[in-house]
């Protein structure tokens, strides 16, 4: 199990986004995983709101709740450079947000395993997300790029919890899991922009 640790502050790197191509780069980066980080939070509130309502799902609401306490360091973080380097979030923070609880509601109404495939699936795209991103930052903004490698060791975390608690025995598993990664693929390219 990955020990999750602060990253080192970001400050001594350029507070503004720097203009030009790398700026601009940085902000879409920066942009779209704040708001991966803010829909997986709602994907875990969701799947909570069902379990904490069934008595013999405790053990699963608490493991639901660790993953999301990650998930809010994350986005945490994520708020603070993002108001450091003068970037704006995405606009469609509330789209993201309904559909990240509806998500993780509806998955948790299928059951334990289908809620675990949702992460499966969704900390999979993050984590393939997040390794390109390294590659890019690597040698360019170092502090940040600990900070993705970090996060992305904690998104794996995730993972390999989900595929331990039978994600991929979820009924439907791969048509469920083909959908939500290519929901999760569509939402990157559209929050880099929007």
């Amino acid at each position: 199990m990955a020990k999750s640790v602060s990253p080192s502050p970001v400050s001594p790197e350029p507070s503004p986004a720097r203009p030009g191509p790398r700026g601009a780069r940085i902000a879409d980066m920066l942009r779209v995983d704040h708001a991966g980080e803010y829909g997986a939070v709602a994907i875990y509130r969701g799947q909570r709101a069902v379990f904490e309502n069934l008595p013999h799902k405790e053990r699963t609401a608490k493991l639901i709740q660790h993953m999301e306490d990650g998930e809010q360091h994350h986005l945490e973080t994520f708020d603070r450079l993002l108001a450091e380097r003068r970037i704006r979030p995405t606009l469609l923070a509330p789209l993201w947000n309904a559909a990240g609880f509806g998500l993780g509601a509806a998955t948790a109404l299928l059951g334990e395993k289908a809620a675990m495939a949702c992460t499966e699936a969704v900390e999979d795209v993050i984590e393939k997300h997040y390794a390109e991103q390294i590659e890019e930052l690597d040698g360019v903004e170092p502090q940040l790029c600990d900070t993705v490698r970090q996060f992305r060791d904690d998104e794996l975390e995730h993972k390999h919890t989900a595929e331990n608690e039978g994600a991929r025995a979820a009924p439907g598993y791969r048509l469920l899991s083909s959908a939500i990664r290519l929901g999760c693929r569509t939402a990157i390219r559209i929050a880099e922009k929007v």
